[in-house]
């Protein structure tokens, strides 16, 4: 999902990949026979904290290694300059990026060391590799928690009213019916921040995947039509129908996120599409948050295959050029273990669960991560499309709002945007197309 024309997996991990300022990959191990790392990381806040708690804890345990972090300012510059030094040989040892699609601009089979089959990567879900690999190779380890992408609800109102989580868009729509007639807004939207109305059909791929497992390579070939795939649909139709039913909040077209928010967690609103990491920062103000507010996927067709769409988290990876290759991997290991993320929780409160076997959420997790938790242990996740394809078209949340307004119909919502993402698809010059 983009915001500014980014993708929301840059968007809520808040990456930061830019301007290196420092050396390349490394020196010669010094006289007393300790190795010292580069590692480059992002400067936001949560990032910058992660990163420490993980180099900090490792050095404890592996006195030989040092670990010397250089933070860079975020956004589009960061890209290019990361792209430039792994291009020229001028990387750190390890560096912290997307997962995802956006690891095709790297050219890993280039510039990154194969993890493939190595024990770096024993404790990693193997959910989650898909999401570190191209060209069957895989080539990082998750750096964080991962977030969700779905229904995020009021608990208390469902306690009041006797409501069980919905397996599948019916009860959903049975559970919405309950509400409106309690008198509480069953569906909050909030269109004011057009990039919001775009979670009904990014959140509906786990469903999506589960009827057409190939749909995201079939896509990316220019096989597969979101309005010629009915599961594909399925998005577009879930905007339609909360309107249709007068589900939706007075004002819904000039509401805001923060507004949505707000009426989320005060009760006033039961069920809002969104994107779980988005809701620690409420926990200063609304300390409720973290137990009022609960998670579940956007329910299929199918009660049998109730699952949730995910956006995963940022990796660490080796770059080619290190000089130091075995202390980087001790290092990737470390990241990739319960004692790592142990080491993250420590300093950072998960927003979601981790990616690795063996981690455990503590007990003060919020809500939403042990509810993500849930699906995760499981195994009912998959990866959000823009994972696992590259293709996003820039008009996706004036389509939506447009369908999730009742100003277009479902199905020509599907054809506009099958329309707005073959432009992007030729511009990428892929094949297909």
């Amino acid at each position: 999902m983009k915001t500014s024309h980014r993708t929301l997996a840059t968007a809520v991990a808040v990456l930061a990949m830019a301007a290196l300022t420092s050396c390349g990959s490394g020196s010669e191990p010094a006289a007393d026979g300790t190795v010292t790392l580069s590692f480059m990381t992002g400067s936001d806040q949560s990032t910058v904290d992660t990163s420490k708690a993980l180099a900090n804890a490792f050095m404890k345990a592996n006195p030989t290694i040092k670990i010397e972090m250089e933070h860079q300012p975020g956004g589009s510059e960061g890209d290019n300059v990361v792209k430039t030094r792994l291009s020229t040989g001028e990387m750190t040892d390890v560096f912290w990026y997307n997962s995802g699609s956006l690891l095709q601009a790297l050219n890993p089979s280039q510039t990154m060391v194969d993890l493939t089959g190595d024990p770096v990567l024993a404790n990693v879900q193997p959910d989650y590799l898909p999401v570190v690999t191209q060209g069957g190779k895989v080539f990082g380890v998750p750096a964080t928690t991962l977030g969700g992408g779905g229904i995020l609800y009021n608990r208390k109102v469902y306690d009041k009213l006797g409501l069980e989580i919905p397996k599948t868009w019916a009860e959903f729509m049975a559970n919405n019916d309950k509400i409106k007639a309690a008198g509480t807004t069953p569906v909050i939207s909030t269109f004011k921040d057009t990039w919001t109305s775009q979670i009904f059909v990014l959140a509906d791929y786990y469903n999506v995947q589960a009827v057409a497992p190939t749909f995201a390579q079939d896509y990316t070939a220019g096989k597969a039509k979101f309005a010629t795939t009915p599961a594909a649909q399925g998005g577009f139709q879930h905007l339609a129908d909360v309107h249709a039913k007068d589900y939706l909040n007075k004002g819904f077209g000039s509401a805001t996120l923060d507004q949505g928010l707000k009426m989320l967690v005060e009760g006033k609103g039961a069920h809002y599409a969104m994107i779980s990491a988005l809701l620690p920062p409420l926990l200063a103000t609304y300390p409720q948050t973290a137990t009022d507010v609960g998670f579940f996927g956007i329910p299929g067709t199918d009660p049998a295959k109730s699952g949730a769409t995910v956006w995963e988290p940022p990796a660490i990876y080796i770059a080619k050029t290190t000089e130091h290759l075995d202390a980087a991997k001790k290092f990737l290991a470390f990241v990739a273990s319960p004692a790592g993320t142990e080491a993250v929780t420590a300093a950072v409160r998960p927003s979601g669960p981790y990616r690795v076997k063996g981690s455990k959420l503590p007990e003060d997790a919020i809500q939403v991560a042990k509810d993500l938790q849930g699906y995760i242990d499981k195994g009912a996740t998959a990866p959000a499309l823009e994972f696992l394809s590259p293709i996003k078209g820039p008009s996706l949340e004036q389509i939506t709002v447009a369908v999730g307004s009742g100003l277009t119909p479902p199905a020509e919502g599907a054809a506009q945007y099958d329309k707005d993402v073959e432009k992007q698809a030729k511009q990428l010059g892929l094949a297909g197309w």
